[in-house]
């Protein structure tokens, strides 16, 4: 097997590799590398990601490129937010706030449309900002280990990072039942809802990486494309069954959503349920304790992405989450949760019916004119494409 070369640091925040394939080809390697944080992104690691993909995807040396997280743990848990924290607690919400969200957007869309294959490993833990880098990759590998999560309702958040896109693709009411509850799903539920496109055995990644390397890989990105899904279709047939998940389960219960017309009866339905499914019960628990005005957002943006492409969801997304950095329920949230870690966050509107309708519209204001930070480098990434 072709040894990898090392492009920086082993100490990296994200460390760089290639590796030389059968016919000369060359795979570029990135691994998250913050294993002690879950491989939580920041903005190191954002500031070093973004350009290099740039750079592999201009060399045509390089045929695909594979994402991972260090350890065996997470590929990402999410964004660094204890980080964020600091700055919302120091009143510089509309500075670094907005410039972290605003680099991690423009990743995450360069991800989504990236012209060659990029593989993400999403192996373990894979939540919020982990689920941002790995719901755009043309190959989204599961694995037994996969559990897969949009937490933000339990700090004060919503869905971000894509969810008002990547939740419209889900059945009918499942995106909206997985926002209000943070419900965890595995590698079979990512598949169901078109989080994941391939499962392979977490033990085979050393197999993986030697099919990757002996393989001829073409000129052009669509051959390649083609090539990973072939070789990724028969990875995943030689795998083990994959652990049963729980939305096909519990799918006509989560779809009765659909009947109230109320975002209240819905949450009232949910916490109603009279069931022994332990993973219901979990969801149930996690709605209970969560951010009543997390719930309203999440409820709210699925009603104004309806039909709206990518950049448009990022873009809402983007003066959302400004916003929660001055709210101050996202600040409430992380100190309960990663800061003090009481878990027992004091919410300013502890029920649904104490969120004010106008704290949930400004969240959809436009706050950023015609000047929005995301316009010119989507522009430059859809010219290039």
């Amino acid at each position: 097997m072709s040894e990898l070369t090392r492009l920086n640091s082993a100490d990296a925040a994200v460390v760089f590799e290639t590796a030389t394939t059968d016919n000369g080809r060359l795979i570029g390697f990135a691994t998250l590398n913050a294993p002690k944080s879950l491989n939580a992104l920041n903005f190191e690691m954002i500031s070093l990601l973004e350009p290099q993909l740039q750079q592999w995807d201009k060399d045509d040396n390089i045929a695909l490129v594979v994402l991972k997280g260090a350890g065996e743990k997470a590929f990402c848990a999410g964004g660094d937010v204890v980080s964020l924290h600091k700055a919302m607690s120091e009143g510089k919400p509309s500075s670094l706030v907005e410039e972290f969200f605003t680099e991690e957007y423009q990743l995450d869309y360069l991800i989504h449309c990236y012209n060659k294959p990029i593989l993400v490993w999403g192996n373990g833990i894979v939540m919020g900002g982990g689920l941002g880098l790995m719901a755009g990759a043309s190959h989204r590998v599961v694995t037994e280990t996969s559990r897969i999560a949009m937490p933000e309702q339990t700090i004060g958040l919503y869905p971000d990072v894509g969810g008002s896109y990547f939740l419209h693709k889900m059945p009918a009411h499942v995106g909206l039942f997985l926002g209000l509850t943070s419900a965890s799903i595995n590698c079979e539920d990512a598949k169901f809802v078109s989080l994941a496109d391939h499962f392979v055995n977490a033990d085979k990644y050393p197999e993986l990486v030697e099919v990757l390397l002996n393989t001829k890989w073409g000129k052009t990105a669509s051959l390649n494309h083609d090539k990973l899904s072939n070789l990724l279709i028969e990875l995943d047939n030689n795998s083990s069954r994959m652990p049963k998940g729980n939305l096909k389960t519990n799918l006509s219960l989560i779809q009765k959503l659909g009947d109230f017309n109320t975002l209240q009866q819905q949450v009232d339905y949910i916490l109603n349920l009279t069931t022994d499914d332990k993973w219901l019960q979990r969801a149930q628990k996690s709605l209970a304790h969560g951010c009543p005005l997390s719930c309203a957002l999440v409820s709210e943006q699925l009603k104004h992405s309806k039909g709206k492409n990518l950049a448009d969801c990022f873009k809402m997304e983007l003066g959302m989450s400004v916003r929660a950095g001055e709210v101050g329920e996202f600040q409430e949230g992380v100190r309960a949760l990663l800061i003090d870690k009481d878990g027992a966050p004091q919410w300013q509107f502890n029920t649904l019916k104490d969120v004010p309708n106008e704290v949930v519209e400004s969240f959809f204001a436009n706050r950023f004119g015609e000047q929005h930070p995301l316009e010119t480098y989507f522009s430059q990434l859809n010219l290039q494409g």
